[in-house]
């Protein structure tokens, strides 16, 4: 899950409608699914971290530092489900980069070695939208993988990453063959994939880190190697970060 840092508001006083922000948001932190980080170009929603439904944070309806991004899957798994900060971890004030796992089978899950705190709060946030439930994959009338679920993308996405690798390891000074990994891992989404498979290549860490749009600037990677850095700084002092 891709760290981010929203930074202040554009704007003096709440979003009215809140939808106004959408466009904000998809310039300050990319239009992507702040959970999943699948790239959504057209009904990305505008997503209130604290749902709107709840009588008790119904005054943060349009709150920037209320809102994030998210996918129909992801916003709809999330819904109305109450839940407090201290108990998730979120992209704008932790290091959400360093809770979970990726592998080839298109899972996510818990990373080894966090403390008993984070490993719950990790947990919690999976569950909360759902981002580990099984693939239901779909074949089309040519017996073709169609991608309709979170699962199959990032399957989908590592297979991209691996292609992209192997062309971009015959020739690692290329700074076109490093612009063309950078611009596909853009138009593709996976963030946390892309840097996966590609976490022995130090140039490419720091070019997907620095062109997926707030994640350089949530200071959650090394100004010099990228290495992932612990924990979120929260330089927008958000409620209850800092967790990773």
């Amino acid at each position: 899950m891709r760290p981010i840092r929203r930074n202040l508001s554009p704007q003096v006083g709440d979003f009215n409608p809140y939808g106004d922000a959408r466009d904000h948001l998809r310039g300050r932190i990319g239009c992507y699914c702040s959970f999943c980080e699948r790239r959504v170009d057209s009904n990305l929603a505008v997503e209130h971290i604290q749902a709107k439904a709840i009588p008790a944070y119904a005054h943060l309806e349009g709150r920037w530092t209320n809102f994030l991004l998210a996918c129909g899957n992801c916003n709809s798994s999330k819904g109305s489900k109450p839940f407090a900060l201290t108990d998730v971890l979120l992209p704008d004030r932790d290091n959400t980069f360093l809770a979970f796992d990726y592998t080839d089978d298109g899972k996510v899950s818990v990373r080894a070695g966090l403390t008993a705190p984070q490993t719950a709060a990790a947990t919690r946030t999976l569950e909360l939208v759902g981002l580990d439930k099984v693939v239901t994959p779909f074949m089309d009338g040519n017996e073709k993988l169609v991608v309709t679920d979170r699962i199959s993308k990032r399957q989908e996405a590592w297979g991209h990453a691996v292609v992209a690798r192997r062309n971009f390891l015959k020739n690692p000074d290329d700074e076109d063959l490093l612009e063309m990994v950078s611009n596909s891992a853009i138009s593709e989404g996976c963030f946390s994939i892309w840097m996966k498979v590609f976490e022995d290549q130090p140039a490419v860490l720091a070019r997907l880190v620095n062109d997926h749009p707030g994640t350089r600037e949530s200071g959650c990677f090394d100004p010099a190697t990228s290495a992932a850095n612990s924990p979120h700084p929260n330089a927008d002092g958000l409620a209850h970060g800092r967790k990773l």
